[in-house]
């Protein structure tokens, strides 16, 4: 959500944004629609204004003015009132366009239709070189006994997963170096729920427009989030911070839930793309000042790298253009990390910068050093989402034999490990 005031003053920049960033949204229909509220104010206003006059003369009126008085306010009143249910549908079509308008991405930000027009900026690590023929994760998984896909589908259905034996140490090893790591750098751990009342999802920006990937409860308003973004985003909605609570950082860890709607036959097979998953995010609320949020935005960036390269794992750093990065983002990258079975780079770290878009959206402001109320700045990014980060993981660290080598800083985590696995080729 941006201020009404910024679109009416710079409603050119705003349209191109809604250009570029391919959202379905009429400006001209939303501005038309804010002249017309501003007329029905002004006339409830006017109104308003005159009743408060009319009833200061009645106390000094004679007793026949008194009743023509008396008579004309009630009339004021009833006029006043039978505008009010138009004022307040104006009030609310005009709200549900102004949570359609996209935030305006820098300058610097490609423009492009989808993600196939992204620009890769750079590589990091080495690609494996097997003197073997390497195996996918499937494969790998099957071979070391650590998944059952018959008997989970027969129980949750298609797009589901199960993990066995070491693999499921493995999975929870990542999580828990994911969270150790950040937490060594100052965000503060949070186990959130997936559970989160509609209104977040509005508050995130996931609605309106994302209504299909979320999973709705019959019979009760929660619905199930994607991210922990949903639910940590609301923390402080409504509420207003002090300047020295900011900034704000956080590495949640939750379940997450995504219905995948359109993806039909796309990573059907394996843990690309599956309903349920567990994910540590980054998320930092900051003071509505872009220099400072660039920083951040840099931080959070730099944290997700510094995993993937604890866990030895090649990526690249793609800057997303603005058909890819979603209404509400400012910048957008994406790091990308290597597998070798499709021979090629897949997404697993999404970093956003969203300026004030979402605390407007849960009106979340804090006192800035004039006293003066501010809405903040907001970010997020991946810590790390299993079971996905384990595709790349398990594929990069395969050996001839079966195994999977485990990276020096996750050891720790495994008892001490540096062998995943049985020797079974």
């Amino acid at each position: 959500m941006l201020d009404l005031k910024f679109i009416r003053e710079n409603a050119g920049a705003v349209k191109n944004a809604i250009k570029v960033k391919g959202v379905g949204l009429d400006l001209d229909e939303l501005l038309a629609l804010d002249h017309e509220l501003l007329g029905v104010k002004q006339r409830v206003e006017a109104m308003q204004a005159e009743r408060n006059a009319n009833a200061k003369l009645v106390p000094k009126a004679t007793p026949d003015e008194r009743t023509a008085l008396i008579v004309k306010g009630k009339e004021l009143g009833e006029e006043i009132k039978a505008l009010e249910p138009a004022l307040r549908a104006h009030e609310e079509q005009l709200r549900q366009l102004l949570l359609r308008v996209p935030n305006i991405p820098l300058d610097s930000v490609p423009v492009g239709k989808d993600d196939s027009e992204n620009v890769e900026l750079r590589r990091e690590g080495v690609l494996p070189e097997f003197a073997f023929k390497p195996l996918d994760h499937v494969e790998l998984l099957e071979l070391q006994g650590w998944s059952d896909p018959e008997r989970v589908a027969q129980v949750s259905g298609s797009r589901s997963y199960l993990l066995k034996g070491e693999a499921v140490l493995l999975e929870m090893a990542v999580q828990m170096f994911a969270l150790d790591f950040l937490s060594a750098r100052g965000f503060t751990p949070l186990s959130t729920s997936a559970l989160v009342r509609p209104e977040t999802f509005v508050g995130s920006g996931h609605f309106p427009g994302g209504e299909d990937q979320v999973y709705k409860i019959d019979g009760d308003e929660l619905m199930l989030a994607g991210t922990s973004e949903v639910p940590v985003n609301s923390l402080y909605a409504g509420e207003q911070l002090p300047l020295a609570a900011l900034p704000m950082t956080f590495a949640a860890i939750s379940a997450a839930f995504r219905s995948e709607a359109g993806s039909a036959g796309r990573d059907v097979r394996g843990l690309i793309r599956v309903h349920e998953f567990r994910k540590v995010e980054q998320y930092v609320l900051c003071r509505a000042d872009e220099a400072e949020a660039l920083e951040w935005f840099g931080k959070i960036l730099q944290n997700a790298e510094d995993l993937l390269t604890a866990l030895e794992l090649p990526y690249r750093v793609m800057q997303n253009c603005t058909g890819d990065m979603g209404a509400g983002k400012v910048l957008m990258y994406d790091l990308e990390s290597w597998v070798p079975s499709e021979n090629l780079y897949r997404e697993t770290h999404s970093c956003s910068y969203l300026g004030d878009w979402q605390a407007r959206r849960t009106n979340l402001r804090y006192r800035d050093e004039d006293g003066k109320l501010t809405f903040a700045y907001t970010l997020n990014n991946t810590g790390i989402a299993t079971p996905r980060i384990l595709v790349p993981f398990l594929e990069n660290h395969q050996q001839a034999d079966g195994t999977i080598r485990v990276p020096q800083a996750l050891r720790a985590y495994l008892g001490g490990k540096a062998v995943l696995g049985k020797a079974v080729r």
